[in-house]
Order: C-alpha cells, then structure tokens, then sequence
C-alpha cells in the first residue's frame, strides 16, 4: 500500500489552532487563572494568523493528494479567510472581557477552549478541497457555538437559543451529507477538482437532488430564507460576543463552503443551483431588510440585518445561471466578489457589535435602541464607531468599506442578472431606513449612566475600527487576494 505524503507545512495553520485549544484548556487546568488563560489563547491565534498569512504569500502547496485532485491547499484566498478568521477571534477574545469576569458567567476556560476549537474548523476549512473534509470543518466550526451560545447563566432566552440552533443545525447537517453521500454515489469523487471532472457531460438523474441538498444544509450557516429562523432568537440569547462570532466567523465560514463548492467542484452543473441561489438571495434580503425595519431590540435588529447581507453575500452567485458566469473569468470573478464582499462585510459587523458591547458596559445583553439615546454624549468614540459601523452596512460614506463591497456585488451582478441588480437596489434603499434609525440614537436624547466598556473590550472595539477605516480605503486589496487564480 503506497503511503501519501503529508505536507505539514501546509498544515502549519491548522496544527497552531489545534494546539491553541489543548493550550487553552491545560493552561485553566494547571493555572486556572482567567488573564493566563485569555493570554494563552491570544498568543495562539495570534501564531496561526502569522503562519496563515506566511502561507498566503508563500507558493501554493497541496497534501492529502490522491489521483484525482487534493484534499487541503493553501491557496492565498484560503489564507485571506484563515487571517480573517483569526482577526475575527482576537476581537471576540477582547469583547469578552466582561463577560469571563461576571462571576455568574461562562467558566473561561471552557469559553476559551470552545472558542479556539471553533476557530479550528473554520482554518481547516478555508484550506479543504474536498466534499468530507468542508463539511468535517464546518462542523467543527460550527458544533462548539452551540454551547456557547448557552453560556449566559440563569437566562431561559440562552437555552432556547442553543436548543433552536442544535435542532436547526443538526437537521442542515444531515441534508448537507445526505446530498454529499449521493454525489459520492454518482460520481465517485469526493475531491473537488474530481467532482468537476466528473460532473462533466451526462449526468445521472440523482445529481440534481444531491446538488441540491449540499448546497441547502451550507445556506443555513449564513441564515439564507428559508433557512433564516434560528437566528434572531440564537443571536439575542447569546452571549454578545458569541452574537458576534456568530453573526460575522460563522456566517464567513458558511459563505466560504459554499463558494468553494460551486466554484471548484460543481460549477459543471451549477445552471440550475445559480438560479436557485439567485432567488434564495432575492427573498433573503428583502425579508431581512423588511422585518428589520420593526426591530426594536439592538441585537435582533443586528440580526436580521445579518440575514439581509446574506442575501447580498449569494447574490453574485446568481452569475452561474448565465453562460457568461460559467467560463473561468465569470467563475473567478463570482468567487472574488463573494469572498470579498464576506471580508469586508464581517469587518463591520464586528464593528457594530464591538460598539454594542462597549456601550453596554457590564450588561449581557444588547437592550433596545432606545437604550443607546445619548450615548455619544456619554461615550463619543464608542458611538462614532457604532455609527461608522451602521453607515458601513447600509453602504453609505463614512462607512467606505461597506461602500465599496455594495458596488463589488452590484458589479458583479449587474451585467448577467439585471433584475437582480434591481433588487439589490431597492433593498439597498430599504435597509438605510433601519440603519440610519439605529444611527441617529447615540445623538438624541439624554444618555444613562452606563459603566464604560472593560479596557480589553475598548482595545478590541478600536482595532475593529482601525481595521474598517483601513479596508475603507484599501478594499483592491481584499479583491485582489480573493481571487482564486494567482
């Protein structure tokens, strides 16, 4: 039996975030002191996000190899969503710092553990190129939130959120590797590169149906309608840093599935699923937009803006129901666009929650927006940045990063699927009535006298800041390392 060789250097980045979970959790067992600990985990990611980044400007290499294609590759794509990920978890790290010091909050060692085990999956995922290996990472990005999402203690809302997301997400998972058994039944492949081969010429009646269902159990990581329910309530019962971790890591990882999916492996048969996504996109984010507009809750207005993104986030993807989006140029500029536009949306998102938490102080949870009236009076960089962050996402200047990634899917969009364009348009003008509601709070009214924000929390809510200005103003660059050719 011929043994394959491993490459570990490629494997680098996976190995340092595995190695930052046991870290974490035999660093609460020896010293079991809260600062050691979150330390430990951020010198961890930190190490993983420098061996990404080292990747992503190295060659590319491939391991787990077989006849028919690769299993890992670290391409410089991969690397931008593995940085990007680590970025996203050194600022949950610091957001979390009021609530690891509650005493009737999560043990950190556990939230600490969970949450590098997390970030685990989502590095392995940014570098998979095969059918078991995404879905092995995705779940493993995906199983540990469930327990953090009930780690606010003595809060009913918790446990109902964990269990809407467990049942949710376990009923995705097993329609993603129902749909990924067939495919396996038709084709043979589980490679991505070999699947593409495959799926070349005739295919077997069943390969509709397995498209399909792969392609439903990954939209549900990016709360896509139909599949949208859990989050709000998921999203308002968690933890506001897991909110977060969900709303910007987790939802980067379900995009990233599905963009290497469709983009690498099934693009052959991809007709029909780009005009299926182009719907799904349509409908998503006009019923986010619209139900967003009857928030008052500053989470579940976060929330169902975040299914409204998602519907901007597979919208290019409507490009691969039209020749033009199927020839190499049409699938690498859908792919750029999507990861892209992801990048840049998950910087401001973090943003806007990294206000959230540092306008609330000790409080668990997000409150309502009349809770935030004044608050640039009391707290006025913390409110500018709440406000940069909003304006972001409704794709207005100050906000020039969310500017940009408006214009990127537009762009993209625009010239296969006009109709599209035009209800990214229509919903664009939609969500600026929310948006703007939620911005002008910090500026009317009397403020209250909430505690100011924890000093890591602050520190992590400016880099989010810095990190939005910079991509404001350099946003060629997230293309230009989104894009799958080199």
């Amino acid at each position: 039996m011929r043994t394959q060789a491993i490459d570990h250097m490629a494997l680098l980045p996976a190995y340092l975030a595995a190695a930052t979970a046991v870290a974490a959790l035999v660093a609460d067992l020896i010293v079991a002191r809260r600062a050691v600990v979150l330390a430990t985990t951020a010198i961890g990611t930190l190490a993983t996000a420098v061996a990404a980044a080292w990747l992503g400007f190295s060659p590319d290499r491939e391991t787990f190899c077989a006849a028919d294609g690769c299993s890992y590759a670290t391409t410089r794509p991969g690397a931008l969503v593995a940085v990007t990920l680590c970025a996203l978890t050194l600022a949950v790290l610091g957001l979390s710092a009021a609530t690891l010091r509650d005493r009737e909050g999560p043990p950190h060692g556990e939230y600490l553990f969970l949450l590098a085990s997390s970030l685990t999956g989502g590095v392995v995922l940014a570098y998979a190129r095969d059918l078991i290996t995404i879905i092995v990472a995705l779940e493993t990005l995906t199983l540990p939130l469930y327990v953090l999402v009930s780690m606010r203690r003595k809060d009913i809302r918790s446990a109902e959120a964990a269990v809407t997301f467990l049942l949710a997400s376990v009923a995705a998972s097993a329609l993603t590797l129902l749909g990924a058994a067939l495919l396996y039944a038709v084709t043979g492949q589980v490679h991505l590169s070999g699947l593409s081969h495959a799926l070349h010429g005739p295919t077997a009646p069943l390969t509709a149906a397995a498209v399909a269902m792969v392609i439903a159990g990954m939209v549900f990581k990016v709360a896509a309608v139909p599949l949208h329910a859990w989050a709000p309530g998921t999203y308002d019962g968690a933890p506001l840093p897991i909110a977060a971790y969900l709303s910007t890591a987790s939802k980067l990882g379900g995009i990233v599935a599905i963009t290497w999916v469709l983009t690498v492996g099934l693009t052959p048969v991809a007709a029909v699923s780009g005009g299926v996504l182009a719907a799904v996109a349509a409908v998503t984010m006009t019923v986010g937009n619209l139900v967003a507009l009857r928030q008052t809750r500053a989470v579940r207005l976060l929330a169902w803006s975040s299914i409204a993104q998602a519907g901007y986030l597979l919208a290019p993807f409507g490009g691969l129901a039209v020749a033009s989006g199927r020839t190499h140029a049409g699938v690498e500029a859908i792919a750029a666009a999507v990861i892209g536009f992801a990048v840049l949306y998950v910087v401001l998102e973090i943003t806007a929650f990294g206000a959230v938490i540092g306008l609330r102080g000790e409080r668990v949870d997000g409150g309502d927006l009349d809770d935030y009236a004044g608050a640039a009076r009391r707290s006025p960089w913390l409110a500018g940045a709440l406000i940069l962050a909003l304006t972001g996402l409704a794709g207005l200047p100050p906000g020039l990063a969310g500017l940009f990634a408006k214009v990127t899917v537009f762009s993209a969009v625009a010239p296969r699927l006009p109709w599209l364009a035009v209800v990214i348009a229509v919903n664009a003008v939609i969500g600026l009535v929310y948006y703007l509601r939620f911005s002008l709070r910090p500026l009317r009214g009397t403020p209250d006298a909430a505690p100011g924000a924890p000093l890591p929390a602050a520190i992590a809510a400016a880099a989010c800041v810095a990190a939005a200005v910079v991509l404001g103003f350099a946003p060629q660059l997230v293309l230009h390392l989104a894009a799958i050719s080199q």
